[in-house]
């Protein structure tokens, strides 16, 4: 049986952003540990807010425990887990591509999704709705688990279809929501 990365590891709670100090307790590594692995490792991109606080998304927990995984597990050096993340980032560009489901997205992020994050976590921490929240397609992203969509037929008609209605009950909430500020 391999050892996935995760092995001993608290499980990864479901929240949009999790601090410096989670993000050592869900990684088992100490947070200037995680301020070093930034400047090593560019595909580690914290969102950073006021007083420089680090705001990290679920995508950037699970690449730091596959960091973690290459060099205190697997004995690579930073720069051998540098190529291997790079490496294995391309061979998931390739099987998205290949899929068919390789849409524009950067795996290590896109500046425009930051962009709306950053907006969105604004709107977060004043209690309010996002803003932005026209301006986000769910059809635009992809499965958060790496599962690939339906690329044709009945099955993607019904997904796109569930996406549109969640949009919509989404805008709705959102409506009686703004109608109560």
């Amino acid at each position: 049986m391999e050892k996935t990365p995760e092995a001993g590891l608290p499980p990864i709670p479901v929240k949009r952003y999790f601090t410096i100090g989670e993000v050592a307790q869900l990684c088992g590594v100490k947070p200037h540990v995680l301020r070093y692995w930034e400047q090593e490792f560019t595909q580690l991109r914290p969102m950073k807010r006021r007083g420089n606080r680090r705001y990290y998304q679920h995508h950037e927990v699970l690449m730091i425990r596959r960091i973690r995984d290459l060099l205190y597990d697997q004995g690579f050096t930073i720069s051998g887990a540098r190529n291997k993340l790079q490496e294995l980032a391309q061979q998931e560009r390739e099987r998205r591509k290949a899929a068919g489901l390789h849409a524009g997205l950067s795996v290590d992020g896109d500046d425009a999704a930051s962009e709306l994050d950053s907006d969105a976590l604004d709107a977060d921490e004043q209690g309010m709705p996002d803003a932005d929240a026209d301006a986000f397609d769910p059809t635009d992203v992809l499965p958060p688990h790496g599962g690939a969509m339906p690329s044709s037929g009945i099955a993607a008609s019904m997904d796109h279809q569930a996406l549109m209605k969640l949009r919509r009950e989404l805008h709705e909430i959102r409506a009686l929501l703004s109608e109560s500020y």
